[in-house]
């Protein structure tokens, strides 16, 4: 390690990671981490304070009162930088959407190879949202029929996407009333780069308004069709058995990691290491077999439908590399670091680009087409089968964690009530008496710049003790899988007596894994249905509920922080602000981080904050959810009144009055 550098333990909570990171200088190769701290930020660019969206630029605003060429001021600036990393973020997500109904519309019309319809009951209940017909059509009918209205979408001009009606009937009336329903996904993008042409749209205000339109579109639409579809093609998760780290690679198998974010490939490949052919190929190169695992995002699509093992989260997909072991590291879209390349050069590693959108200068190119899906699958294990022999000595750290993840939606409510009686019910009790004192999503990528997976887990393990139920995605989720949080029986000693209770009557673990990034719109999902089932208000701002993004760093993560605050949600960012200024030099330089915050909040019941410190991150979490407790009229959280939970809990209440013993259950006397 370098002199003046932070050291292992400093930039990484992940064991597994510290040991890569120790070979990574023994071996005086560069990772994110070593060029996080070689190119510190820049101050006026990471402050927002910067505009080059035209040649008379880049202008900096350093100074009290500036403005760029044309006379923009530093909020004008700011909203612009801010509403253009929503539009990207949006784009990245629906795009994954869209791709994903033009996939379903050629399984439903028999053009693909090795898709089929894996989830009709969920195919089914889709289109009766839609009123499309399902009475005596087959499934193929039916996903033909969506698949269109799904397509029909992004080119809509006019009128409103149709998944907003899936949204709480206050929460759509509210929508229409500020005038933000999305018209259609494409539009709100394109609008969102014009507005911020140079000499366009210069009122903040009115730029952030469209923020709102543009982040829903991607939430409401893109996000949330892209996850349906997934459902219906690989299959809706439930609850299976999963392994998490890098201890996940095998020394006598040929290793392929997945990475990237649209299933549609990742699936495939699972299905192709499966085939007999493909044992026998690997056999014959003295391999065992082929160990398939997934990076970032990827690696949750098949881990919460496949049980196949997460290699790390967003992170580790250099650190994979370094272990020498990876015959073949398979990209798609998002998230994919162009240094892989060069770190792979190396090891034996081959770097596979495969869509059409993505390559990256000297990694192997095999174009996925679903139209010959499994057919390509095969041709990328082979390329990796027969790189086996060009292995080295591999190093792979013994560490890996088992996890269970697959809480979908749809299995939430199931194991809640059971097959005939499947309800949030439960779970709204569980809030209104106060045994869950309220509800957090813990989303959002790595960062480098902040210690790998601290926050994550650090913010997590925290709010479970405080009997807060946490649900997460994306990177975030394997953050804590690594950490052993993701089991039924794990760390239930340090989780407060009230979820402890929930958590052992129902068999969850106290963090709920409900998938990758795409699928934050299954929470919304969750928190509407929660609304619906009654007791925790009328609309999402009312639920004791909080989101995080304690790490986050990509545009992606702006969109659906955006979406959510439309949504009702009360959001916090760690790490810096991308609109923070300089207010030392810039009186106005907070003019928009207000507006974020206390401007949305009037508007939409919800909010966004970037908070750097995690105690404060938690503080703020907490005081939010007994606010909301409050104005609902629940009782204080108190984690005295729980924790007794079983057969002599339930006689020792028998034995007391009518009256008391209701109170006792439920904290409420009365009717």
């Amino acid at each position: 390690m370098a002199k003046g550098k932070r050291s292992y333990e400093e930039r990484t909570a992940d064991p597994a990671a510290q040991e890569m990171l120790i070979r990574a200088d023994e071996l005086g190769v560069s990772t994110a981490f070593s060029r996080a701290e070689d190119m510190p930020p820049c101050n006026i660019g990471g402050a927002g304070m910067c505009c080059k969206i035209c040649g008379m630029g880049p202008c900096r605003l350093t100074k009290d009162g500036q403005t760029g060429v044309c006379g923009a001021t530093i909020d004008t600036i700011q909203a612009r930088n801010f509403i253009r990393a929503v539009a990207a973020g949006a784009a990245a997500h629906s795009d994954h959407g869209r791709d994903m109904a033009f996939t379903l519309k050629a399984v439903a019309n028999g053009e693909t190879e090795g898709y089929m319809i894996r989830d009709v009951a969920k195919l089914r209940r889709v289109a009766q949202y839609y009123s499309i017909p399902i009475e005596g059509r087959s499934p193929n009918e039916i996903a033909n029929d969506l698949a269109d209205l799904y397509i029909s979408q992004y080119g809509q001009q006019t009128g409103e996407i149709v998944p907003i009606k899936r949204a709480p009937a206050k929460r759509q009336a509210l929508w229409r009333e500020k005038k933000v329903v999305p018209r259609g996904v494409d539009r709100e993008v394109v609008e969102a780069l014009h507005r911020t042409h140079i000499g366009d749209d210069q009122d903040p205000e009115h730029i952030l308004v469209h923020a709102i339109r543009t982040a829903l579109a991607d939430g409401w639409g893109g996000s949330m069709m892209a996850t349906d579809i997934s459902d219906i093609l690989f299959g809706t998760p439930a609850p299976l058995l999963g392994q998490a780290n890098l201890g996940v690679l095998k020394e006598d198998m040929v290793n392929v990691v997945v990475h990237g974010h649209e299933p549609t490939l990742s699936q495939m490949v699972v299905a192709a290491s499966q085939d007999p052919e493909i044992i026998e190929y690997a056999q014959k190169a003295g391999a065992k077999g082929v160990n398939l695992s997934g990076i970032c995002c990827t690696a949750n699509e098949i881990l919460m439908r496949q049980g196949i093992p997460a290699a790390g989260n967003f992170l580790h997909q250099e650190l994979a590399i370094l272990t020498g072991a990876v015959e073949a590291m398979v990209v798609d879209v998002q998230c994919i670091m162009q240094a892989l390349v060069e770190l792979a050069g190396n090891f034996h590693t081959k770097i596979i680009t495969t869509s059409p959108k993505v390559k990256i200068k000297g990694a192997v190119h095999i174009e996925f087409d679903e139209h010959h899906a499994l057919t390509v699958a095969k041709s990328i294990l082979k390329t990796a089968i027969d790189n086996y022999k060009n292995r080295g000595k591999a190093y792979i750290p013994q560490v890996r964690e088992d996890l269970i993840p697959g809480f979908s939606h749809e299995y939430i409510n199931y194991m809640l009530g059971g097959s005939y009686r499947a309800s949030f019910r439960p779970l709204n009790d569980a809030i209104m008496t106060g045994r869950v004192r309220g509800v957090a999503a813990i989303v959002g990528c790595n960062n480098p710049r902040s210690k790998q997976d601290y926050l994550h887990t650090y913010v997590t393990q925290e709010l479970l003790k405080q009997d807060v139920l946490i649900v997460e995605t994306g990177c975030g989720a394997i953050a804590s899988a690594k950490l052993g949080l993701m089991l039924g029986e794990a760390g239930l000693e340090k989780v407060g007596p009230g979820l402890r209770e929930i958590c052992e009557t129902v068999g969850i673990p106290p963090v709920l894994h409900m998938g990758s990034c795409v699928d934050n719109t299954r929470i919304l999902t969750v928190l509407t249905q929660m609304v619906e089932e009654g007791g925790l208000g009328d609309d999402i701002d009312q639920v004791p509920a909080v989101g995080l993004a304690p790490e986050w760093m990509s545009e992606k993560a702006l969109a659906i922080g955006t979406y959510c605050v439309a949504s009702g949600a009360y959001v916090i960012f760690g790490g810096s602000s991308p609109i923070s200024g300089m207010p030392d030099r810039v009186s106005d330089s907070d003019l928009v981080l207000r507006y974020l915050s206390e401007g949305w909040e009037r508007l939409y019941g919800g909010k966004m904050e970037f908070i750097a410190d995690p105690d404060e991150m938690i503080r703020k979490t907490l005081e939010h959810i007994d606010k909301k407790r409050a104005a609902l009229g629940l009782p204080a959280y108190d984690p005295m009144k729980f924790g007794r939970s079983g057969d002599a809990r339930m006689l020792e209440l028998e034995k007391l009055p009518a009256m008391e013993r209701r109170q006792a259950l439920y904290g409420v006397v009365g009717d």
